[in-house]
């Protein structure tokens, strides 16, 4: 523990907490901080000017990050027959109707995307206090309520990530692995503000995205010049 506490303590001495860096000076310095045993996480945080609890100011999406996240995804979607077979061939980890909803009912949530067909929506629908806390609830303007669950789970295996404002005004988000090239973390980055930008609401004025950070898993946060993630 001592040995992780003066590791960070070095880490940090090399930061300049109250400046703002060029995006691939940031990935360098996270990088150059991510030496656990394990492959760190390379974690984004979008400070932006919106008050979420106006509907009007909700900033919610999915993107598709060119070089993936790097983590194993499990994919559940609710279908049957032909579209449960169909779910099962793109690589669907678990698949059922009234079975799976039972299954999550029973507190048993063993997946990181859900997914259902139009048709499964009233049982999925009972499901909102347990999926909806946790982002989970399938939604159409999202593309997880969808008769081409096919396409679908391969998206979400493929790396799509499903990005929401949270009360404080800050979305967070995995942008890979400190194990990828400064280019494609960079690439992921751009990708994400990018579609963050674009989900701009209309009743937002002036600046929009009001801080930017940085880190890994276990390392600190680098402060990031948003101005560099729009270049």
């Amino acid at each position: 523990m001592a040995k992780q506490g003066k590791r960070l303590k070095s880490t940090y001495e090399g930061i300049d907490r109250e400046r703002d860096y060029a995006l691939g000076e940031a990935i360098t310095m996270i990088k150059a901080g991510a030496k656990s045993k394990f492959d760190e996480t390379v974690e984004l945080a979008l400070n932006l000017a919106v008050d979420p609890r106006h509907a009007d100011q909700m900033v919610r999406g999915v993107v598709n990050l060119p070089h993936g996240t790097g983590r194993t995804v499990r994919v559940a979607v609710f279908a049957k027959d032909a579209k449960a077979d169909e779910a099962r061939a793109a690589g669907a980890d678990i698949v059922g109707a009234d079975d799976l909803a039972e299954m999550i009912q029973s507190g048993k949530i063993d997946f990181d995307r859900c997914i259902a067909t139009p048709d499964m929506m009233p049982v999925v629908g009972r499901l909102g206090k347990i999926l909806g806390p946790r982002g989970l609830m399938p939604n159409p303007k999202l593309g997880s309520v969808t008769p081409n669950v096919a396409e679908a789970v391969i998206a979400a295996k493929a790396g799509q990530v499903e990005y929401r404002v949270e009360k404080a005004g800050i979305i967070h988000a995995g942008v890979g692995k400190a194990s990828f090239s400064d280019e494609q973390i960079a690439e992921n980055v751009k990708a994400l503000v990018d579609a963050v930008v674009k989900a701009k609401p209309a009743a937002v004025k002036g600046t929009y995205m009001k801080r930017v950070t940085m880190s890994s898993t276990m390392g600190p946060g680098v402060r990031v010049d948003p101005q560099s993630l729009t270049a």
